[in-house]
């Protein structure tokens, strides 16, 4: 019998309701403007641009109010201070790991061999241009920078690690006090998350305008002609992220018996979101809705998640690691095995102080190049033109690689309901918007008892609302 073909009815209830095939279709719809009419490239860039503005303004409060609930749920702060240790401890084997592979590939491969270019004819101008004159904190500046002056600064300045801290310590104090004595904040708080999910779920609404802006951007600022002249950097880049994204399901199936390839398809949408907006925190607030819903605790996700996007750069360290012997290959510099040691420990350092600075990738580079004194500093230029083009392989890799972290360590936390985290990523377990569940209802504790196939579901009329209803919003088969 030939395929059915989807009648356009279906289509056009597939478009409305999937998230994954709007963000699709915006894609593919950006990348075709974009090449037909590249001159319309910054008409487009504020679509992208506001969207992630607005993500940004829930994130902080976000991340306040899931880790506050969460420790005070848990009723443990000793275990919420364990979980903050063995996710540095994962964090820190996770990316010396991406370090480690993207060195080996890059002398294996050797991208920039052959390229001879004299580093006195390129405009290193372009990187001060590029990082806005900035530079990365040293480890101690680190550290202060970490810790708060001002309640309202940090919410203002969107910086989770100072936010993070204040709600450690305000979850901390909830504890000691104890219910009686504050009856009222603890659901003030939670009618706060509940408000801050209703606002990601209008936002996100915005996300296919977003990404087709995004793409008409990209494809319309820097062609396709980059993908020639940075051919063998882009595959080698990508390639290295797939091979280590492979590693990271085998360590996710040792470590909790999930699969990783079946957490792609669950997050299918947010990871083409994340792709299309070249950004991970536009994604955030989504994931770490599907995170708790596929069965990891609340003090977990609302720490490891945030905390990962500061200390856990998977991609972003294989981008440095190939992109530093990439330079020193294309100007001719033989490194050493002690200076690519150096390299190494650098890069350690470097990439944990990278998130939220214009330029870091460049910043983090140039650190690098310095402490080596072989590679010249202007050779750094080399990058500007593919450096955008890496975008998409650091922003999934990243992501990824800070959800298997979440799963990861609240196993080895016990922290994670592994029934609900195998029937959800089985899809015996529908995902609900937090921002359209019934007041009082709560999906978590309800869905793990609901049967693999409704006894009611059978009964519905084919296309009956009810029917419809219970279809998850952005998951198509």
């Amino acid at each position: 019998m030939p395929p059915s073909v989807p009648s356009p009815r279906r289509v056009a209830r597939i478009l409305r309701t999937s998230l994954f095939a709007q963000v699709a279709c915006a894609l593919v719809l950006g990348i075709v403007v974009g090449r037909l009419w590249p001159d319309t490239a910054t008409t487009f860039q504020p679509l992208g641009d506001g969207f992630v503005r607005l993500i940004k303004t829930v994130i902080s409060p976000l991340v306040f109010c899931v880790v506050v609930v969460g420790i005070a749920k848990a009723g443990n702060l000793k275990a919420f201070g364990r979980i903050g240790l063995k996710a540095l401890i994962w964090f820190e084997i996770a990316s010396t790991a991406a370090l480690l592979i993207g060195l080996i590939a890059a002398n294996v491969f050797a991208p920039g061999s052959g390229m001879n270019v004299d580093p006195s004819k390129l405009d290193a101008s372009a990187v001060d241009d590029k990082t806005a004159g900035g530079a990365l904190p040293t480890t101690t500046e680190f550290i202060l920078d970490a810790l708060p002056q001002s309640a309202v600064g940090a919410f203002a300045e969107n910086s989770l690690l100072q936010v993070l801290v204040l709600a450690c310590l305000t979850g901390a104090a909830l504890l000691h006090l104890g219910n009686t004595k504050v009856p009222a904040i603890l659901p003030a708080i939670e009618q706060a998350q509940e408000i801050i999910f209703a606002i990601v779920g209008f936002v996100m609404k915005l996300a296919p305008l977003a990404v087709f802006g995004a793409m008409v951007h990209l494809v319309g600022e820097y062609g396709l002609g980059v993908m020639e002249t940075y051919g063998k950097l882009i595959v080698l880049c990508y390639a290295v992220a797939v091979v280590f994204l492979v590693l990271l399901a085998v360590a996710l199936k040792l470590v909790t018996g999930l699969s990783l390839w079946k957490f792609v398809r669950y997050t299918r949408a947010e990871l083409l979101l994340a792709l299309g907006t070249a950004s991970s925190e536009t994604v955030m607030p989504r994931m770490m809705q599907k995170l708790r819903q596929a069965g990891a605790r609340d003090d977990a996700v609302g720490l490891v998640l945030p905390t990962g996007y500061s200390f856990n750069l998977d991609g972003a360290s294989i981008y440095l690691s190939i992109g530093t012997l990439f330079i020193a290959q294309a100007v001719g510099v033989d490194l050493s095995l002690s200076q690519q040691v150096t390299v190494i420990l650098v890069l350690m350092l470097t990439s944990k102080g990278m998130a939220g600075i214009p330029g870091s990738a460049f910043l983090a580079l140039s650190a690098t190049a310095s402490s080596l004194g072989a590679i010249p500093a202007g050779a750094v230029a080399l990058l500007l033109g593919v450096d955008r083009i890496m975008d998409s392989m650091r922003v999934v890799t990243n992501l990824l690689g800070n959800c298997v972290a979440v799963f990861a360590v609240s196993r080895w936390e016990g922290a994670l309901d592994m029934d609900r985290a195998k029937k959800m990523l089985d899809g015996e377990i529908e995902f609900v918007e937090e921002d359209v569940t019934p007041a009082g209802s709560d999906p978590k504790a309800e869905a793990p008892s609901q049967p693999t196939e409704p006894a009611d579901a059978a009964e519905e009329p084919a296309g009956s609302k009810a029917s419809l209803a219970k279809e998850p919003a952005g998951e198509v088969s």
